[in-house]
């Protein structure tokens, strides 16, 4: 039993490298295996290839984590009874330097998508999960507490009631020049909730950006800096109704 168990753990324990496997197999059995059937041994080992993901996890307060996501679902309830209106923040930047995804292909051909350097697109987003509304600002700069104090001057001139923004420790959000801004915000309505330090799974602005860099950029988009512009500030007017994502 635990020789025929050994071959579905091995291909559990070294996902990325078939080689490996087949090696280590060789070494216990004393038989050659092939790639074939060290996939089929990971399909039945519950394992399927996909593109792995990055994390902070092992970085946070676990803790504050979970208390950060309590006071969230909190916020969500009084949002649900009309009593507050919940937005969250963050920015992110676009240049020919593609996120490439994975992508079905022609069998014997291989898709291309240009790269090179470039100028950067940033922007800078307020996102309401539960009604999807959207607001943003786009910038072909650099992003420094002067431009997220003024983005948050124009967000306070347009709410109509009680606002929360959540928003991660960047250094742009917690300098002094942002910080002295607060009280001032708060009077109009308008007031800050920070994240935990690596908690991005609380912010699902998260999830936006990488559907828009994954899913909804066309590759042609990438062909030169004008045309990328052209195509992100494209999509960024139909979040919420051309584009969709349901976070419930």
């Amino acid at each position: 039993m635990r020789k025929k168990r050994q071959p579905k753990k091995l291909a559990g324990e070294n996902p990325r490298s078939p080689r490996t496997v087949i090696h280590k197999l060789f070494e216990i059995t004393g038989k050659v295996v092939s790639r074939r059937t060290v996939r089929r041994l990971s399909k039945t080992a519950g394992l399927i290839w996909k593109r792995v993901r990055k994390t902070v996890r092992p970085k946070r307060d676990e803790a504050k984590f979970r208390e950060a996501e309590k006071e969230i679902g909190e916020l969500k309830k009084q949002q649900e009874k009309g009593d507050i209106d919940l937005y969250f923040f963050d920015e992110s930047g676009f240049d020919l330097q593609p996120s490439v995804p994975y992508a079905r292909q022609p069998k014997g051909e291989t898709i291309e998508i240009p790269s090179s350097r470039s100028s950067r697109l940033s922007v800078l987003g307020f996102l309401n999960t539960e009604n999807g509304e959207f607001h943003c600002f786009t910038f072909e700069c650099s992003v420094d507490s002067d431009v997220v104090t003024a983005c948050f001057d124009e967000f306070s001139d347009i709410i109509t009631k009680k606002t929360v923004v959540i928003l991660d420790n960047a250094s742009v959000h917690t300098s002094d020049k942002f910080m002295e801004n607060i009280e001032r915000w708060e009077k109009k309505g308008l007031f800050v909730k920070y994240l935990p330090p690596y908690s991005p799974e609380l912010n699902p602005i998260e999830i936006l950006w990488r559907f828009i860099k994954y899913l909804w950029i066309p590759f042609s988009a990438y062909t030169f800096f004008g045309n990328l512009v052209e195509e992100v500030e494209e999509i960024l007017r139909g979040i919420g109704s051309k584009y969709i994502i349901n976070f419930s």
